[in-house]
């Protein structure tokens, strides 16, 4: 901060037994502000030399609201008797403001998101069911891991669909023009499968045309192999 740098310079000027007119002159300040940033410093001290926010104070108690702001999403607007799956800046003034008394607007609350920590991201889906035989599932997996050695190597396997068609998504385009991208003319793809050794983190696969028992057949080969 320039201007705090600037009044707390004209202090030590001062200490160091300069004239006011000679600082107001080295700073290329009015003397009546040399004056003014005396009476802060014998009033305040150092603290009184610092620079005021910039603008009115905020109307609201914002740290309270950023907390509960926090707090409202780590729960579903289900929770609190709405039927709606995701949090919108209107339904979180509403409930914001029925809790405090206050009378946010939604405007005001979407530039406190980000002060909040809070960001606009997708949702990952995942399943209510429990699978009633997890324990014992997780505990032979415990044991294979525990008893992994290089006669009996335990992996982690998976398969994937890669899709050869570009992704088409928005772009910058002239007025009344629309761009083409080419396509293969149907929708190809492509297909892995790997196995990620649970002791050495070494990655191996093998691909092909189709997702089959056939592709899962060829990675165990291709695993015994090497």
């Amino acid at each position: 901060d320039k201007n705090h740098a600037r009044r707390l310079t004209a202090m030590l000027m001062l200490h160091r037994g300069e004239r006011v007119s000679d600082v107001a002159r080295t700073l290329c300040c009015a003397r009546s502000s040399v004056g003014r940033w005396i009476n802060w410093f014998t009033h305040s001290g150092i603290e009184g030399l610092k620079s005021l926010p910039a603008g009115r104070s905020r109307r609201w108690p914002f740290e309270h609201i950023c907390t509960l702001l926090r707090e409202l999403i780590k729960h579903s607007p289900g929770d609190f008797g709405y039927q709606r799956s995701r949090w919108s800046t209107e339904l979180l003034a509403i409930k914001i403001n029925e809790i405090t008394g206050c009378q946010l607007h939604a405007g005001t609350v979407r530039r406190w998101l980000p002060s909040a920590g809070l960001v606009w991201r997708r949702a990952a889906p995942t399943l209510r069911i429990r699978d009633p035989h997890k324990d014992e599932k997780m505990a032979v997996i415990h044991k294979a891991l525990d008893e992994c050695s290089a006669e009996h190597p335990v992996f982690y396997e998976d398969e994937v669909d890669i899709h050869l068609n570009p992704k088409i998504g928005a772009d910058w385009q002239l007025r009344g023009q629309q761009k083409r991208v080419v396509t293969p003319g149907q929708n190809e793809k492509y297909y892995l499968a790997g196995a990620l050794h649970s002791g050495t983190g070494k990655v191996s696969y093998v691909g092909g045309n189709s997702k089959s028992s056939a592709l899962f057949i060829a990675l165990l080969k291709h695993l015994k192999a090497t």
